[in-house]
Protein backbone atom coordinates (compact mmCIF):
# COMPACT_ATOMS: atom_id res chain seq x y z
CA UNK A 1 0.00 0.00 0.00
CA UNK A 2 1.04 3.61 -0.52
CA UNK A 3 2.57 5.08 2.65
CA UNK A 4 4.26 8.35 1.75
CA UNK A 5 3.35 11.61 0.05
CA UNK A 6 5.12 10.81 -3.24
CA UNK A 7 3.70 7.29 -3.38
CA UNK A 8 0.14 8.52 -2.80
CA UNK A 9 0.51 11.36 -5.31
CA UNK A 10 1.72 9.11 -8.13
CA UNK A 11 -0.95 6.51 -7.31
CA UNK A 12 -3.73 9.11 -7.44
CA UNK A 13 -2.43 10.42 -10.76
CA UNK A 14 -2.22 6.91 -12.19
CA UNK A 15 -5.82 6.29 -11.17
CA UNK A 16 -6.71 9.16 -13.50
CA UNK A 17 -4.31 8.85 -16.43
CA UNK A 18 -3.49 5.11 -16.53
CA UNK A 19 -5.70 3.14 -14.15
CA UNK A 20 -4.58 -0.15 -15.69
CA UNK A 21 -1.14 0.43 -14.12
CA UNK A 22 -2.31 1.17 -10.58
CA UNK A 23 -2.15 -2.42 -9.33
CA UNK A 24 1.23 -3.06 -10.97
CA UNK A 25 2.58 0.15 -9.45
CA UNK A 26 1.43 -0.86 -5.96
CA UNK A 27 3.00 -4.29 -6.41
CA UNK A 28 6.36 -2.73 -7.32
CA UNK A 29 6.52 -0.37 -4.33
CA UNK A 30 8.13 -2.77 -1.78
CA UNK A 31 10.91 -3.72 -4.19
CA UNK A 32 11.51 -0.11 -5.16
CA UNK A 33 11.76 0.94 -1.51
CA UNK A 34 14.32 -1.82 -0.92
CA UNK A 35 16.34 -0.83 -3.99
CA UNK A 36 16.60 2.78 -2.82
CA UNK A 37 17.24 1.71 0.78
CA UNK A 38 20.10 -0.49 -0.49
CA UNK A 39 21.72 2.48 -2.21
CA UNK A 40 21.19 4.65 0.86
CA UNK A 41 22.79 2.04 3.13
CA UNK A 42 25.82 1.86 0.82
CA UNK A 43 26.22 5.60 1.21
CA UNK A 44 25.84 5.51 4.99
CA UNK A 45 28.37 2.69 5.37
CA UNK A 46 31.05 3.99 3.00
CA UNK A 47 30.75 7.76 2.78
CA UNK A 48 32.38 10.17 5.27
CA UNK A 49 29.25 11.33 7.08
CA UNK A 50 30.22 13.87 9.77
CA UNK A 51 27.47 12.68 12.12
CA UNK A 52 28.65 9.05 12.12
CA UNK A 53 31.19 8.63 14.92
CA UNK A 54 32.24 5.03 14.22
CA UNK A 55 31.52 2.00 12.08
CA UNK A 56 32.01 -1.57 13.23
CA UNK A 57 31.54 -4.74 11.21
CA UNK A 58 31.17 -8.33 12.31
CA UNK A 59 30.34 -11.50 10.45
CA UNK A 60 26.65 -10.65 10.26
CA UNK A 61 26.45 -6.93 9.61
CA UNK A 62 27.58 -3.36 10.19
CA UNK A 63 26.73 -1.05 13.07
CA UNK A 64 26.95 2.71 12.64
CA UNK A 65 27.46 4.60 15.90
CA UNK A 66 25.91 8.03 15.46
CA UNK A 67 27.36 11.12 17.12
CA UNK A 68 24.22 11.47 19.28
CA UNK A 69 24.68 7.97 20.70
CA UNK A 70 22.12 6.12 18.61
CA UNK A 71 23.04 2.99 16.63
CA UNK A 72 21.99 2.07 13.11
CA UNK A 73 22.36 -1.60 12.20
CA UNK A 74 22.24 -3.28 8.80
CA UNK A 75 23.81 -6.02 6.67
CA UNK A 76 27.36 -6.14 5.36
CA UNK A 77 27.86 -3.76 2.45
CA UNK A 78 30.02 -4.29 -0.63
CA UNK A 79 30.38 -0.81 -2.20
CA UNK A 80 30.51 -2.34 -5.68
CA UNK A 81 27.52 -4.67 -5.34
CA UNK A 82 24.53 -4.21 -7.61
CA UNK A 83 22.44 -7.30 -6.86
CA UNK A 84 22.28 -6.90 -3.08
CA UNK A 85 18.97 -5.90 -1.51
CA UNK A 86 18.47 -4.33 1.91
CA UNK A 87 14.89 -4.85 3.02
CA UNK A 88 15.21 -3.17 6.43
CA UNK A 89 17.54 -1.33 8.79
CA UNK A 90 17.23 -0.91 12.55
CA UNK A 91 17.75 2.40 14.34
CA UNK A 92 18.09 1.71 18.07
CA UNK A 93 16.04 -1.41 17.50
CA UNK A 94 13.22 0.29 15.57
CA UNK A 95 12.66 -1.24 12.12
CA UNK A 96 12.74 0.94 8.98
CA UNK A 97 12.05 -0.39 5.49
CA UNK A 98 11.46 2.92 3.69
CA UNK A 99 14.50 5.12 2.96
CA UNK A 100 12.60 8.40 3.35
CA UNK A 101 11.18 7.38 6.71
CA UNK A 102 14.64 6.34 7.92
CA UNK A 103 16.25 9.66 6.91
CA UNK A 104 13.42 11.54 8.61
CA UNK A 105 14.05 9.56 11.79
CA UNK A 106 17.81 10.21 11.59
CA UNK A 107 17.06 13.96 11.75
CA UNK A 108 20.48 14.95 10.37
CA UNK A 109 21.36 18.30 8.70
CA UNK A 110 19.90 18.36 5.19
CA UNK A 111 17.83 15.29 5.94
CA UNK A 112 14.47 16.88 5.12
CA UNK A 113 15.50 17.60 1.56
CA UNK A 114 17.08 14.17 1.14
CA UNK A 115 14.03 12.40 2.57
CA UNK A 116 11.79 14.11 0.00
CA UNK A 117 14.14 13.06 -2.81
CA UNK A 118 14.26 9.46 -1.59
CA UNK A 119 10.48 9.39 -1.33
CA UNK A 120 10.21 10.50 -4.94
CA UNK A 121 13.02 8.17 -6.02
CA UNK A 122 11.29 5.08 -4.61
CA UNK A 123 7.87 6.07 -5.96
CA UNK A 124 9.21 6.87 -9.43
CA UNK A 125 11.27 3.68 -9.46
CA UNK A 126 8.14 1.65 -8.79
CA UNK A 127 6.48 3.40 -11.74
CA UNK A 128 9.54 2.77 -13.94
CA UNK A 129 9.39 -0.92 -13.11
CA UNK A 130 5.87 -1.13 -14.52
CA UNK A 131 7.31 -0.52 -18.00
CA UNK A 132 6.86 -3.59 -20.21
CA UNK A 133 9.92 -5.77 -20.70
CA UNK A 134 11.20 -6.09 -24.24
CA UNK A 135 10.68 -9.65 -25.48
CA UNK A 136 12.83 -9.40 -28.61
CA UNK A 137 16.34 -8.00 -29.21
CA UNK A 138 16.42 -4.28 -30.01
CA UNK A 139 16.10 -3.41 -33.68
CA UNK A 140 16.59 0.36 -33.64
CA UNK A 141 19.73 1.90 -32.10
CA UNK A 142 17.80 3.97 -29.56
CA UNK A 143 16.11 0.85 -28.16
CA UNK A 144 19.37 -0.06 -26.38
CA UNK A 145 18.91 3.12 -24.35
CA UNK A 146 15.44 2.25 -23.11
CA UNK A 147 15.80 -1.08 -21.31
CA UNK A 148 17.16 0.30 -18.03
CA UNK A 149 14.43 0.92 -15.45
CA UNK A 150 16.43 1.45 -12.25
CA UNK A 151 18.79 4.31 -13.08
CA UNK A 152 22.13 4.82 -11.33
CA UNK A 153 23.08 1.57 -9.55
CA UNK A 154 24.70 3.32 -6.56
CA UNK A 155 22.76 6.59 -6.20
CA UNK A 156 19.83 6.63 -3.74
CA UNK A 157 18.23 9.32 -5.88
CA UNK A 158 18.40 6.97 -8.86
CA UNK A 159 14.86 7.80 -9.97
CA UNK A 160 14.26 11.15 -8.29
CA UNK A 161 12.28 13.19 -10.81
CA UNK A 162 10.85 16.15 -8.93
CA UNK A 163 8.27 18.07 -10.86
CA UNK A 164 7.37 15.10 -13.06
CA UNK A 165 3.81 13.85 -12.69
CA UNK A 166 2.91 10.24 -13.41
CA UNK A 167 1.56 11.30 -16.80
CA UNK A 168 4.81 13.13 -17.61
CA UNK A 169 6.97 10.19 -16.62
CA UNK A 170 4.94 7.92 -18.85
CA UNK A 171 5.11 10.46 -21.68
CA UNK A 172 8.81 11.37 -21.49
CA UNK A 173 10.87 8.75 -19.62
CA UNK A 174 12.86 6.39 -21.88
CA UNK A 175 11.92 3.17 -20.07
CA UNK A 176 8.28 3.72 -21.09
CA UNK A 177 9.37 4.01 -24.76
CA UNK A 178 7.37 7.09 -25.73
CA UNK A 179 7.74 9.23 -28.82
CA UNK A 180 8.27 12.78 -27.60
CA UNK A 181 7.19 15.77 -29.70
CA UNK A 182 9.59 18.66 -29.19
CA UNK A 183 8.58 22.29 -29.52
CA UNK A 184 10.49 25.11 -31.23
CA UNK A 185 11.19 28.53 -29.75
CA UNK A 186 11.75 31.36 -32.24
CA UNK A 187 14.75 33.34 -30.97
CA UNK A 188 16.05 36.54 -32.56
CA UNK A 189 19.69 37.28 -31.89
CA UNK A 190 20.43 33.80 -30.51
CA UNK A 191 23.99 32.87 -29.56
CA UNK A 192 25.12 30.08 -31.89
CA UNK A 193 28.26 27.95 -32.04
CA UNK A 194 28.84 25.63 -34.95
CA UNK A 195 26.69 25.34 -38.04
CA UNK A 196 23.04 25.57 -37.04
CA UNK A 197 20.95 23.75 -39.69
CA UNK A 198 18.77 25.61 -42.16
CA UNK A 199 15.69 23.62 -41.20
CA UNK A 200 15.98 25.11 -37.71
CA UNK A 201 16.07 28.71 -38.92
CA UNK A 202 13.38 31.15 -39.93
CA UNK A 203 15.05 34.02 -41.70
CA UNK A 204 17.37 35.66 -39.17
CA UNK A 205 15.72 33.83 -36.26
CA UNK A 206 16.95 30.58 -34.80
CA UNK A 207 14.50 27.81 -33.92
CA UNK A 208 15.65 26.22 -30.66
CA UNK A 209 14.22 22.78 -29.78
CA UNK A 210 12.39 22.76 -26.45
CA UNK A 211 11.46 19.72 -24.38
CA UNK A 212 7.68 19.63 -23.75
CA UNK A 213 8.24 19.43 -19.97
CA UNK A 214 10.29 22.63 -20.20
CA UNK A 215 7.66 24.22 -22.42
CA UNK A 216 4.94 23.58 -19.86
CA UNK A 217 6.74 24.27 -16.58
CA UNK A 218 9.44 26.82 -17.39
CA UNK A 219 8.57 28.54 -20.68
CA UNK A 220 4.79 28.47 -20.35
CA UNK A 221 4.32 32.10 -21.40
CA UNK A 222 6.39 31.83 -24.57
CA UNK A 223 4.83 31.11 -28.00
CA UNK A 224 6.23 27.86 -29.38
CA UNK A 225 5.92 26.02 -32.68
CA UNK A 226 5.58 22.27 -33.26
CA UNK A 227 8.98 20.61 -33.56
CA UNK A 228 10.50 17.25 -34.48
CA UNK A 229 9.58 14.06 -32.65
CA UNK A 230 12.20 11.82 -31.11
CA UNK A 231 12.95 8.86 -28.86
CA UNK A 232 14.32 9.75 -25.40
CA UNK A 233 17.69 8.24 -24.51
CA UNK A 234 19.21 7.30 -21.15
CA UNK A 235 19.55 10.95 -20.15
CA UNK A 236 15.78 11.56 -20.76
CA UNK A 237 16.30 15.11 -22.04
CA UNK A 238 18.42 13.91 -24.99
CA UNK A 239 16.47 12.50 -27.94
CA UNK A 240 17.19 10.63 -31.15
CA UNK A 241 15.32 12.68 -33.76
CA UNK A 242 16.22 10.45 -36.69
CA UNK A 243 18.98 10.50 -39.21
CA UNK A 244 22.38 10.97 -37.63
CA UNK A 245 21.46 13.61 -35.07
CA UNK A 246 20.63 13.65 -31.38
CA UNK A 247 19.34 16.78 -29.65
CA UNK A 248 20.11 17.66 -26.04
CA UNK A 249 17.51 19.98 -24.54
CA UNK A 250 17.38 22.12 -21.42
CA UNK A 251 15.40 20.62 -18.56
CA UNK A 252 15.43 22.92 -15.55
CA UNK A 253 14.87 20.37 -12.82
CA UNK A 254 17.16 18.24 -10.70
CA UNK A 255 17.36 14.65 -11.91
CA UNK A 256 19.51 12.42 -9.66
CA UNK A 257 22.08 15.06 -8.58
CA UNK A 258 22.18 17.79 -11.21
CA UNK A 259 19.90 20.39 -12.76
CA UNK A 260 19.76 19.46 -16.43
CA UNK A 261 19.86 22.79 -18.18
CA UNK A 262 22.43 24.01 -20.74
CA UNK A 263 24.68 26.81 -19.56
CA UNK A 264 25.89 29.78 -21.56
CA UNK A 265 29.38 28.36 -21.01
CA UNK A 266 28.34 25.24 -22.94
CA UNK A 267 26.87 27.34 -25.75
CA UNK A 268 30.20 29.13 -26.07
CA UNK A 269 32.61 26.21 -25.62
CA UNK A 270 30.90 22.97 -26.71
CA UNK A 271 31.81 22.95 -30.41
CA UNK A 272 35.41 24.08 -29.91
CA UNK A 273 35.86 21.44 -27.20
CA UNK A 274 34.42 18.75 -29.45
CA UNK A 275 36.62 19.70 -32.40
CA UNK A 276 39.72 19.59 -30.22
CA UNK A 277 38.99 16.25 -28.54
CA UNK A 278 37.93 14.67 -31.82
CA UNK A 279 41.31 15.57 -33.33
CA UNK A 280 43.19 14.35 -30.26
CA UNK A 281 41.57 10.91 -30.14
CA UNK A 282 42.85 10.19 -33.64
CA UNK A 283 46.10 9.33 -31.87
CA UNK A 284 44.37 6.26 -30.38
CA UNK A 285 44.26 4.32 -33.66
CA UNK A 286 40.48 4.11 -33.88
CA UNK A 287 39.92 2.59 -30.43
CA UNK A 288 37.89 5.60 -29.34
CA UNK A 289 35.57 7.83 -31.36
CA UNK A 290 33.78 11.03 -30.39
CA UNK A 291 30.11 11.70 -31.06
CA UNK A 292 30.77 15.26 -32.18
CA UNK A 293 28.96 18.34 -30.95
CA UNK A 294 27.64 19.77 -34.21
CA UNK A 295 26.06 23.03 -33.06
CA UNK A 296 24.66 24.77 -29.98
CA UNK A 297 22.18 27.61 -29.74
CA UNK A 298 21.00 29.59 -26.74
CA UNK A 299 18.80 32.54 -25.89
CA UNK A 300 21.08 33.91 -23.18
CA UNK A 301 19.66 31.72 -20.41
CA UNK A 302 20.25 28.14 -19.35
CA UNK A 303 16.48 27.56 -19.53
CA UNK A 304 16.39 27.98 -23.31
CA UNK A 305 19.22 26.32 -25.20
CA UNK A 306 19.81 23.15 -27.21
CA UNK A 307 22.78 21.16 -28.45
CA UNK A 308 22.84 19.10 -31.63
CA UNK A 309 25.14 16.09 -31.45
CA UNK A 310 26.22 13.43 -33.90
CA UNK A 311 24.55 10.10 -33.22
CA UNK A 312 27.11 7.66 -31.80
CA UNK A 313 25.56 4.95 -33.96
CA UNK A 314 27.27 6.25 -37.08
CA UNK A 315 30.43 4.63 -35.67
CA UNK A 316 29.06 1.07 -35.86
CA UNK A 317 28.90 -1.07 -39.01
CA UNK A 318 25.54 -2.83 -38.94
CA UNK A 319 26.38 -4.73 -42.13
CA UNK A 320 29.22 -6.43 -40.23
CA UNK A 321 26.93 -7.38 -37.36
CA UNK A 322 28.13 -4.59 -35.11
CA UNK A 323 25.90 -2.96 -32.51
CA UNK A 324 26.60 -0.01 -30.26
CA UNK A 325 25.25 0.01 -26.74
CA UNK A 326 25.68 2.32 -23.74
CA UNK A 327 27.97 0.72 -21.18
CA UNK A 328 25.04 0.86 -18.73
CA UNK A 329 23.33 -1.71 -20.98
CA UNK A 330 26.30 -4.11 -21.08
CA UNK A 331 25.18 -6.20 -18.07
CA UNK A 332 21.83 -6.86 -19.74
CA UNK A 333 23.51 -7.61 -23.07
CA UNK A 334 25.86 -10.19 -21.50
CA UNK A 335 23.36 -11.67 -19.04
CA UNK A 336 22.45 -14.66 -21.22
CA UNK A 337 26.07 -15.75 -21.72
CA UNK A 338 27.75 -18.35 -19.47
CA UNK A 339 29.70 -16.88 -16.53
CA UNK A 340 33.13 -17.49 -18.07
CA UNK A 341 32.07 -15.73 -21.28
CA UNK A 342 30.60 -12.80 -19.33
CA UNK A 343 33.90 -12.38 -17.49
CA UNK A 344 35.88 -12.66 -20.72
CA UNK A 345 33.76 -9.98 -22.41
CA UNK A 346 33.96 -7.75 -19.36
CA UNK A 347 37.74 -8.00 -19.20
CA UNK A 348 37.99 -7.28 -22.92
CA UNK A 349 35.86 -4.18 -22.57
CA UNK A 350 37.76 -3.04 -19.47
CA UNK A 351 41.12 -3.45 -21.19
CA UNK A 352 39.91 -1.41 -24.16
CA UNK A 353 38.27 1.30 -22.05
CA UNK A 354 41.05 1.68 -19.48
CA UNK A 355 43.73 1.65 -22.15
CA UNK A 356 42.04 4.34 -24.25
CA UNK A 357 40.94 6.56 -21.36
CA UNK A 358 44.28 6.38 -19.53
CA UNK A 359 46.22 7.08 -22.72
CA UNK A 360 44.01 10.07 -23.40
CA UNK A 361 44.43 11.19 -19.78
CA UNK A 362 48.20 11.01 -20.15
CA UNK A 363 47.90 13.23 -23.23
CA UNK A 364 45.85 15.74 -21.26
CA UNK A 365 42.10 15.02 -21.54
CA UNK A 366 40.06 13.44 -18.74
CA UNK A 367 36.77 11.98 -19.95
CA UNK A 368 33.77 11.46 -17.67
CA UNK A 369 33.37 7.95 -19.03
CA UNK A 370 30.50 6.52 -16.99
CA UNK A 371 27.83 4.11 -18.17
CA UNK A 372 25.74 6.75 -19.88
CA UNK A 373 28.42 8.82 -21.63
CA UNK A 374 30.51 5.87 -22.80
CA UNK A 375 29.23 3.47 -25.46
CA UNK A 376 30.85 0.36 -26.84
CA UNK A 377 30.73 -1.13 -30.31
CA UNK A 378 30.36 -4.90 -30.01
CA UNK A 379 30.49 -7.60 -32.67
CA UNK A 380 28.07 -10.48 -33.14
CA UNK A 381 29.77 -12.33 -30.26
CA UNK A 382 29.39 -9.33 -27.93
CA UNK A 383 33.13 -8.63 -27.90
CA UNK A 384 34.14 -4.99 -27.52
CA UNK A 385 35.71 -3.58 -30.69
CA UNK A 386 35.91 0.16 -30.06
CA UNK A 387 34.41 2.90 -27.95
CA UNK A 388 32.32 5.99 -28.59
CA UNK A 389 32.16 8.87 -26.13
CA UNK A 390 29.39 11.46 -26.03
CA UNK A 391 28.63 14.55 -23.95
CA UNK A 392 31.81 16.57 -23.43
CA UNK A 393 30.22 19.11 -21.07
CA UNK A 394 32.07 17.90 -17.95
CA UNK A 395 35.43 16.67 -19.20
CA UNK A 396 38.67 18.25 -17.97
CA UNK A 397 41.60 19.40 -20.10
CA UNK A 398 45.15 19.78 -18.76
CA UNK A 399 47.20 22.41 -20.64
CA UNK A 400 50.33 21.26 -18.78
CA UNK A 401 49.94 17.64 -19.91
CA UNK A 402 49.19 18.73 -23.46
CA UNK A 403 52.35 20.86 -23.46
CA UNK A 404 54.47 17.81 -22.57
CA UNK A 405 53.50 16.38 -25.95
CA UNK A 406 53.77 19.67 -27.81
CA UNK A 407 50.00 19.93 -28.22
CA UNK A 408 48.55 23.46 -28.07
CA UNK A 409 45.68 23.94 -25.63
CA UNK A 410 42.27 24.38 -27.25
CA UNK A 411 40.63 27.82 -27.55
CA UNK A 412 38.54 27.40 -24.40
CA UNK A 413 38.72 28.86 -20.90
CA UNK A 414 37.17 28.42 -17.49
CA UNK A 415 36.10 25.26 -15.70
CA UNK A 416 37.14 22.78 -18.42
CA UNK A 417 40.83 23.54 -17.77
CA UNK A 418 42.60 21.91 -14.84
CA UNK A 419 46.12 20.58 -14.26
CA UNK A 420 45.60 19.00 -10.82
CA UNK A 421 46.39 15.24 -11.12
CA UNK A 422 43.90 14.41 -8.35
CA UNK A 423 41.10 16.25 -10.14
CA UNK A 424 41.95 14.63 -13.47
CA UNK A 425 42.12 11.12 -11.99
CA UNK A 426 38.87 11.61 -10.11
CA UNK A 427 37.19 12.55 -13.36
CA UNK A 428 38.41 9.43 -15.19
CA UNK A 429 38.55 6.78 -12.47
CA UNK A 430 35.54 8.09 -10.58
CA UNK A 431 33.54 7.68 -13.78
CA UNK A 432 35.05 4.71 -15.59
CA UNK A 433 35.72 2.44 -12.61
CA UNK A 434 32.98 3.43 -10.17
CA UNK A 435 30.45 4.42 -12.85
CA UNK A 436 31.00 1.79 -15.55
CA UNK A 437 33.22 -1.14 -14.52
CA UNK A 438 31.80 -1.43 -11.00
CA UNK A 439 28.21 -1.94 -12.16
CA UNK A 440 29.42 -4.28 -14.91
CA UNK A 441 31.31 -6.42 -12.38
CA UNK A 442 28.55 -6.32 -9.78
CA UNK A 443 30.73 -6.95 -6.71
CA UNK A 444 34.20 -6.23 -5.30
CA UNK A 445 35.86 -9.62 -5.98
CA UNK A 446 34.78 -9.61 -9.62
CA UNK A 447 35.80 -5.99 -10.10
CA UNK A 448 39.21 -6.73 -8.59
CA UNK A 449 39.64 -9.66 -10.98
CA UNK A 450 38.61 -7.54 -13.98
CA UNK A 451 40.96 -4.69 -13.06
CA UNK A 452 43.90 -7.05 -12.51
CA UNK A 453 43.42 -8.79 -15.86
CA UNK A 454 42.60 -5.62 -17.81
CA UNK A 455 45.56 -3.54 -16.60
CA UNK A 456 48.23 -6.23 -16.72
CA UNK A 457 49.63 -5.25 -20.12
CA UNK A 458 48.74 -1.56 -20.35
CA UNK A 459 51.43 1.03 -20.98
CA UNK A 460 52.85 2.21 -17.62
CA UNK A 461 51.90 5.74 -16.62
CA UNK A 462 51.59 7.49 -13.23
CA UNK A 463 47.81 7.32 -13.62
CA UNK A 464 47.87 3.55 -14.19
CA UNK A 465 50.10 3.17 -11.13
CA UNK A 466 47.59 5.17 -9.10
CA UNK A 467 44.76 2.97 -10.37
CA UNK A 468 46.57 -0.22 -9.41
CA UNK A 469 47.90 0.85 -6.00
CA UNK A 470 45.76 3.59 -4.47
CA UNK A 471 42.20 3.71 -3.09
CA UNK A 472 39.70 4.46 -5.82
CA UNK A 473 37.95 7.84 -5.98
CA UNK A 474 34.17 7.80 -5.99
CA UNK A 475 31.56 10.49 -5.58
CA UNK A 476 29.98 10.57 -2.15
CA UNK A 477 26.53 10.50 -3.71
CA UNK A 478 24.46 10.53 -0.53
CA UNK A 479 26.59 13.11 1.26
CA UNK A 480 26.32 15.36 -1.81
CA UNK A 481 22.54 15.42 -1.45
CA UNK A 482 22.79 16.27 2.24
CA UNK A 483 25.23 19.12 1.57
CA UNK A 484 23.50 22.50 1.18
CA UNK A 485 26.03 23.63 -1.44
CA UNK A 486 25.14 20.78 -3.78
CA UNK A 487 28.60 20.40 -5.34
CA UNK A 488 30.69 17.28 -5.96
CA UNK A 489 32.07 15.60 -2.84
CA UNK A 490 34.48 12.68 -2.98
CA UNK A 491 35.51 9.66 -0.97
CA UNK A 492 38.18 6.99 -1.38
CA UNK A 493 37.08 3.36 -1.59
CA UNK A 494 39.47 0.58 -0.71
CA UNK A 495 40.76 -1.06 -3.87
CA UNK A 496 38.42 -3.94 -4.79
CA UNK A 497 41.32 -6.39 -4.95
CA UNK A 498 41.72 -5.98 -1.16
CA UNK A 499 38.36 -4.60 0.01
CA UNK A 500 36.32 -6.76 2.32
CA UNK A 501 32.61 -6.59 2.96
CA UNK A 502 31.82 -3.58 5.11
CA UNK A 503 34.95 -1.69 4.02
CA UNK A 504 34.50 2.01 4.52
CA UNK A 505 35.42 5.09 2.53
CA UNK A 506 37.25 8.17 3.72
CA UNK A 507 37.32 11.77 2.52
CA UNK A 508 39.75 12.57 -0.28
Amino acid sequence: MCRTAAERTLAAELDTVRPALTAAYAAELPGARAAVLTRLWRGLVHEPMPWIAARTADGEGVTLCLADGRRLRGPLSDPWATAASVSELRLDGARYDHPAELVTALAVPGGGRLAAELDHSAASLALSRTAPRRETPPVHPWEWEQGETDGHPYHPGCRSRPGFSAAEQLAYAPEHRPVVALRLAVVEGAAVSGEWPRELRDGAAVLIPVHPWQARHVLSGRPLRPGPAGHPLLSLRTLDIGGATHVKTSLSTRLTSAVRDISEYTVTHAVATSDFVERLVRRLDGRLRIARNLAVAGAGTADLAALLRESPHVHADATAGERIVPVAALPALLASRPPEERLDRAVGFARLALGACLELLDLGVALEAHGQNLLVVVDAEDRARRLVYRDLADIRISPARLARYGIPAPPVSGRLLNDDPAVLRRKVLGSLVTGALGPLAGDAPTLGEILEAATRDLAPTPDLYALRTEPLPAKALTLMRLDPNGGDLWMALQHPSVAGAGARGSAL
